[in-house]
Protein backbone atom coordinates (compact mmCIF):
# COMPACT_ATOMS: atom_id res chain seq x y z
CA UNK A 1 0.00 0.00 0.00
CA UNK A 2 1.28 3.30 -0.58
CA UNK A 3 1.88 5.73 1.75
CA UNK A 4 -1.56 7.69 1.51
CA UNK A 5 -3.62 4.72 1.52
CA UNK A 6 -7.45 3.96 2.44
CA UNK A 7 -8.73 0.91 3.94
CA UNK A 8 -12.65 0.32 4.39
CA UNK A 9 -14.54 -2.45 6.33
CA UNK A 10 -18.61 -2.80 6.28
CA UNK A 11 -20.03 -6.58 6.08
CA UNK A 12 -22.72 -4.76 3.97
CA UNK A 13 -21.21 -5.02 0.24
CA UNK A 14 -23.61 -2.64 -1.22
CA UNK A 15 -22.02 -0.08 1.60
CA UNK A 16 -18.72 -1.00 0.53
CA UNK A 17 -19.45 -0.65 -3.08
CA UNK A 18 -20.83 2.77 -2.55
CA UNK A 19 -18.37 4.32 -0.21
CA UNK A 20 -15.52 3.07 -2.63
CA UNK A 21 -17.60 4.65 -5.68
CA UNK A 22 -17.82 8.06 -3.42
CA UNK A 23 -13.90 8.13 -2.45
CA UNK A 24 -13.12 6.95 -6.52
CA UNK A 25 -15.32 10.03 -7.69
CA UNK A 26 -12.62 12.09 -5.21
CA UNK A 27 -9.70 10.07 -6.80
CA UNK A 28 -9.08 8.33 -3.97
CA UNK A 29 -8.51 4.04 -4.61
CA UNK A 30 -9.87 1.71 -1.62
CA UNK A 31 -9.17 -1.45 -0.45
CA UNK A 32 -12.57 -3.00 0.56
CA UNK A 33 -12.94 -5.64 3.39
CA UNK A 34 -16.40 -7.19 4.35
CA UNK A 35 -14.40 -9.13 7.46
CA UNK A 36 -13.25 -7.98 10.65
CA UNK A 37 -10.57 -10.74 11.18
CA UNK A 38 -9.28 -10.15 7.13
CA UNK A 39 -8.93 -6.54 7.72
CA UNK A 40 -6.66 -6.91 10.65
CA UNK A 41 -4.76 -9.37 9.26
CA UNK A 42 -3.79 -7.12 6.50
CA UNK A 43 -3.20 -4.24 8.80
CA UNK A 44 -0.36 -6.21 10.35
CA UNK A 45 1.14 -6.79 6.72
CA UNK A 46 -0.39 -2.98 5.12
CA UNK A 47 -0.54 -0.20 7.44
CA UNK A 48 -3.42 2.31 5.79
CA UNK A 49 -3.32 5.58 6.85
CA UNK A 50 -6.92 6.15 6.92
CA UNK A 51 -8.98 3.20 8.09
CA UNK A 52 -12.90 3.32 7.09
CA UNK A 53 -14.95 0.68 9.64
CA UNK A 54 -18.05 0.04 10.37
CA UNK A 55 -19.70 -0.56 14.27
CA UNK A 56 -21.98 -3.30 13.60
CA UNK A 57 -20.59 -6.32 12.31
CA UNK A 58 -20.57 -10.28 13.30
CA UNK A 59 -17.39 -11.45 14.88
CA UNK A 60 -15.96 -8.41 16.29
CA UNK A 61 -17.62 -5.03 16.39
CA UNK A 62 -15.92 -1.59 15.37
CA UNK A 63 -14.82 -0.63 18.42
CA UNK A 64 -12.72 -3.84 18.83
CA UNK A 65 -11.63 -3.47 15.28
CA UNK A 66 -10.43 0.34 16.56
CA UNK A 67 -8.66 -1.47 19.32
CA UNK A 68 -6.46 -3.76 17.52
CA UNK A 69 -5.59 -1.29 14.64
CA UNK A 70 -4.27 1.54 17.55
CA UNK A 71 -2.14 -1.65 18.46
CA UNK A 72 -1.30 -2.76 15.27
CA UNK A 73 -1.01 0.35 13.73
CA UNK A 74 -1.11 3.56 15.56
CA UNK A 75 -0.61 6.32 12.99
CA UNK A 76 -3.81 5.20 10.94
CA UNK A 77 -6.17 7.47 11.76
CA UNK A 78 -9.73 5.49 11.85
CA UNK A 79 -13.09 6.52 10.77
CA UNK A 80 -16.53 5.24 12.07
CA UNK A 81 -19.05 5.38 9.53
CA UNK A 82 -22.00 3.31 10.48
CA UNK A 83 -25.71 3.10 10.85
CA UNK A 84 -25.68 3.14 14.63
CA UNK A 85 -26.96 6.41 15.32
CA UNK A 86 -26.26 6.37 19.44
CA UNK A 87 -24.78 9.11 20.96
CA UNK A 88 -23.00 6.46 23.92
CA UNK A 89 -21.15 4.56 20.61
CA UNK A 90 -19.97 8.01 19.21
CA UNK A 91 -18.76 9.06 22.26
CA UNK A 92 -16.92 5.73 23.03
CA UNK A 93 -15.09 5.76 20.00
CA UNK A 94 -13.70 9.25 19.80
CA UNK A 95 -12.40 8.62 23.17
CA UNK A 96 -10.87 5.42 21.87
CA UNK A 97 -9.58 7.93 19.41
CA UNK A 98 -11.72 8.02 16.55
CA UNK A 99 -10.67 10.47 13.92
CA UNK A 100 -14.11 10.65 13.20
CA UNK A 101 -17.59 9.40 13.00
CA UNK A 102 -20.71 9.37 10.52
CA UNK A 103 -24.21 7.91 10.34
CA UNK A 104 -25.53 6.39 7.15
CA UNK A 105 -26.12 7.66 4.89
CA UNK A 106 -22.96 10.38 4.92
CA UNK A 107 -22.78 13.60 3.83
CA UNK A 108 -20.74 13.18 0.68
CA UNK A 109 -19.35 16.46 1.67
CA UNK A 110 -18.16 16.53 5.43
CA UNK A 111 -17.18 12.76 4.80
CA UNK A 112 -15.01 13.60 1.85
CA UNK A 113 -13.35 16.36 3.75
CA UNK A 114 -12.70 14.49 7.08
CA UNK A 115 -10.56 11.64 4.41
CA UNK A 116 -8.38 14.62 3.02
CA UNK A 117 -7.82 15.46 6.91
CA UNK A 118 -7.35 12.00 7.34
CA UNK A 119 -4.78 11.53 4.60
CA UNK A 120 -2.86 14.63 5.18
CA UNK A 121 -2.74 14.50 9.28
CA UNK A 122 -4.77 17.38 9.65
Amino acid sequence: MTSRSICLLDDNLSVLRATRRLLKSAGWEAETFDDPTAFVDHIHTHQPTVAVIDMLMPVMNGLEVQSRIHHISPSTRVIILTSTDDPAVETNALVAGAFGFFCKPVDPERFLAKIEAALNGQ
